[in-house]
């Protein structure tokens, strides 16, 4: 947990709505200094959107502080540092996360997990802008910005009482909500190239194996994609990867959904041999209605804000207007 040398830009793939809708937001933060919560799934980008707003910034340093190592007797000293003999084995001075954020940003990764005797100091650092290290006297300032994540609820948390609401309202200004990969899969394509490339040589994956990837829901999201294109490229030397070599997690969901299917085939079977009208099973869904799907997700995920979901669905409001009413979707 370092200051990070300089960095090459980071790059998010992928071509939906909603992860071009993330990095407008995020370069348009970027130009500021408000506080900004990032919420989300482990594994939807988190740290990579965080990174997207400081590149958009004024520059300085980028300091990852990751909450879940903050345990122990020495989690102060790691965050505020110390000074020479403020313990057994202090022979010198050290300079804590929080200076070396000076001047840029602090990534606070995984807030949620940061203990509550932490999270009074930290209120105080983010409000006075000067903390003292461990053992000494002097009082020193740091400046820098703010950026928070959590895949946990915080307003759960201050309820349950292990998170401070203080702290909570002062890193709650800006609120950015990361799409699991499941609800974007139209980035599927574009993200598995991108990782064939960074990890492959001349790699591609066969046409089943596409389709198994694309239908699989990815509770991992983009870093279990990550691994698992990295882990097949690994063992097979190519150039053409195929569902053989696809980890058991994928294999096991081909196989769940081929009995899946071969139970609706029976179940179809037995209703012919009763005489009873047997269901259509289409083999795709109309594009109608994954239009009409996709509307209703972009106002459930905008909270009916029409204007946003018609931005989200790359759209003007004027044809989601009308599209509301052929669709008869009340939002």
């Amino acid at each position: 947990m370092i200051a990070e040398p300089p960095y090459r830009p980071y790059q998010m793939v992928g071509q939906s709505a909603r992860l071009k809708q993330v990095l407008r937001l995020a370069t348009r933060l970027g130009r500021g200094q408000w506080p900004v919560l990032l919420l989300g799934e482990t594994g939807t980008g988190k740290e990579l959107v965080a990174r997207t707003i400081h590149q958009a910034g004024p520059g300085g340093p980028f300091v990852t502080i990751d909450c879940t190592s903050m345990v122990g007797p020495l989690m102060e000293s790691e965050l505020f540092g110390y000074a020479k003999g403020a313990f057994t084995g202090a022979n010198t001075n050290k300079m804590g996360l929080i200076e070396q954020a000076d001047g840029g940003t602090a990534f606070f990764d995984e807030i949620g997990e940061l203990p509550l005797e932490l999270q009074g100091k930290l209120l105080r650092l983010l409000q006075e802008q000067e903390f003292r290290p461990v053992g000494s006297l002097q009082v020193k300032k740091s400046k820098f910005r703010v950026l928070a994540a959590t895949n946990r609820d915080l307003s759960a948390e201050v309820q349950k009482g292990n998170f401070r609401q203080d702290l909570y309202f002062r890193l709650n200004v800006v609120t950015m909500r990361l799409s699991p990969l499941r609800d974007r899969r139209e980035d599927l394509p574009a993200l598995i190239s991108h990782f064939l490339d960074q990890y492959g040589n001349g790699h591609t994956l066969s046409s089943d194996l596409l389709e198994l990837m694309m239908s699989y829901p990815w509770p991992g999201n983009v870093r279990e994609l990550q691994n698992c294109v990295q882990g097949m490229v690994a063992i097979n030397t190519g150039p053409v990867l195929h569902v053989g070599d696809a980890p058991s997690h994928l294999q096991h969901h081909r196989e769940s959904a081929s009995m899946g299917r071969l139970s609706l085939a029976a179940s179809a079977a037995a209703a012919a041999g009763n005489g009873e009208p047997v269901p259509i099973v289409l083999p795709v869904i109309p594009l109608a209605e994954m239009e009409r799907q996709a509307i209703i997700r972009a106002l459930e995920y905008t909270k009916g804000d029409r204007v946003m979901a018609s931005h989200l669905l790359g759209i003007g409001r004027t044809t989601l207007y009308r599209k509301l009413k052929e669709y008869g979707i009340k939002g």
